[in-house]
């Protein structure tokens, strides 16, 4: 199952220049890597970056996370994955913008 990450572009490209990151400082304040569903990103983008250009979404395989991968309830009783460990430029499949088009993001039409 493939789950998300919303990255601003500036946290992106720093991910790319040191090959992981601990993630947005959300991530930093709750000590783990905040991903979504595809059935939940489109809720996170518009809770958490409402308004916000230049994201991208960031893809990856859920079951490559291995253990460190847990599927905790989080908003709307509903059962969030959460990465306890760095993510890793390995780990992402593929990045696509999310431009910003009349303060809606457009998800690209790989997300499944």
């Amino acid at each position: 199952m493939l789950v998300y990450k919303i990255f601003r572009s500036e946290e992106w490209q720093a991910m790319q220049a040191a090959g992981e990151s601990q993630g947005a400082p959300i991530d930093l304040q709750d000590g783990y890597v905040h991903l979504s569903t595809g059935a939940q990103a489109t809720e996170t983008a518009a809770k958490h970056f409402a308004g916000i250009d230049n994201l991208v979404l960031l893809a990856i395989e859920s079951d490559a996370l291995g253990a460190e991968l847990k599927w905790e309830v989080s908003r709307g009783d509903a059962l969030f994955p959460h990465l306890y460990r760095n993510m890793r430029m390995t780990d992402v499949l593929w990045c696509k913008p999310m431009p910003l088009v009349d303060g809606v993001h457009v998800f690209p039409p790989e997300m499944t």
